[in-house]
């Protein structure tokens, strides 16, 4: 009489049956962690940064005359738990943003989160405001000088993309505020706001949504029109941009095989550009897009500075001239986790449209 070996079930089968992952899922998980490394890593680099500045944050923070009293001194390193070894001041720091602290700024006395929160959504605003308009006029031209390929109107747009590239912000940003607000006045003036209209409600910090959330159309509408100035200059670099990658990545479609036999059935020009050429190119657009937007959320710095926008840009710059260590912490974890969010959305949403890319 013999017996059969048991049968032991192999790793993903249970009674029978073969259980699987989904391959969207193992993408998205690898993602996530890949995303949680990079913002620890984020952690590191600006602790390990913001210490080796060679100037003396005290004589910043306190003042020369007080930095000059080892009493007062004694105790601000007390405070800020400067007498510890750095690695034990990682794990505090560590500890206090679990908890959702980032410090007190010692430019306002105020805790770094709550400027964030407020200085935030004002680049954001600005921001996703130059990214439409970059969006919808920087990849129509792209697609069409990819389509007109070689002709006069193709040097036209390339023509406008080297401008886009090449016109300093700052430059553009004062010239735009000395002749449509100053000669013509047809743009208000500095700031979110005129000074006689008070701020909506906060709901989500972004005068324009606010406004209409509250129903104070007036505001919403003054808000708009502030906008338009710094969302122009803005908009003017993401077309000089996209217009290049958008031609480049379109031209790349167009000597496919698939699109050969497109055209060769003889389909609209329509569905051609935007069915074939378009689609075959969105992949790459998309996450030129994604970065375009973390540079506009962390490279703003001038063009808030010329229409006295108080975003991140103008807080960052704030910082960094008064040597406040904390705030600077701040706003280099709050760009770092912005990148590594968005990076991690234009993963999510490839995966989603290319089989291929979570299929790797």
């Amino acid at each position: 009489m013999t017996t059969e070996p048991v049968r032991t079930a192999p790793p993903g089968e249970y009674a029978g049956r073969r259980w699987r992952v989904p391959p969207f899922a193992r993408f998205a998980a690898g993602r996530a962690l890949a995303g949680a490394a990079m913002v620890w890593g984020i952690t590191v680099i600006t602790f390990v940064l913001t210490n080796l500045v060679p100037a003396d944050p005290l004589a910043a923070v306190l003042g020369d005359q007080a930095a000059a009293d080892p009493a007062i001194v004694a105790q601000y390193r007390a405070q800020m738990d400067l007498n510890a070894p750095l690695p034990l001041q990682y794990w505090h720091y560590l500890v206090r943003l679990a908890h959702g602290n980032l410090g007190v700024s010692a430019q306002t006395r105020r805790p770094v989160a709550q400027d964030l929160a407020s200085a935030f959504p004002a680049t954001v605003e600005l921001a996703a405001a130059a990214l439409l308009v970059g969006v919808l006029i920087g990849v129509g031209l792209g697609l069409v000088a990819a389509l007109r390929r070689g002709r006069a109107i193709d040097s036209f747009i390339r023509l406008i993309s080297v401008i886009g590239n090449s016109v300093p912000t700052f430059w553009l940003a004062l010239l735009v505020f000395f002749v449509f607000f100053f000669k013509l006045g047809w743009l208000p003036g500095s700031g979110r706001l005129d000074p006689a209209l008070k701020p909506p409600p906060h709901l989500t910090g972004l005068y324009t949504i606010d406004g209409v959330l509250a129903g104070q159309w007036d505001v919403a509408g003054n808000a708009v029109a502030h906008l338009i100035g710094p969302a122009l200059v803005l908009a003017l670099f993401v077309i000089g941009i996209l217009v290049r990658f958008v031609r480049s990545a379109v031209l790349d479609v167009l000597g496919e095989p698939y699109f050969t036999a497109a055209r060769a059935k003889g389909l609209s020009r329509a569905r051609l550009a935007f069915g074939y050429a378009l689609r075959g190119a969105l992949l790459p657009i998309l996450t030129m897009v994604g970065l375009i937007f973390g540079a506009l959320l962390s490279g703003a710095v001038l063009t808030e500075d010329v229409f006295a926008w108080n975003g991140l840009g103008q807080y960052a710059f704030r910082a960094a001239t008064s040597l406040d260590l904390q705030a600077i912490m701040g706003v280099g974890l709050v760009i770092g986790f912005v990148y590594i969010g968005l990076n991690f959305l234009v993963d999510l949403v490839t995966g989603l449209i290319d089989p291929r890319v979570r299929h790797e």
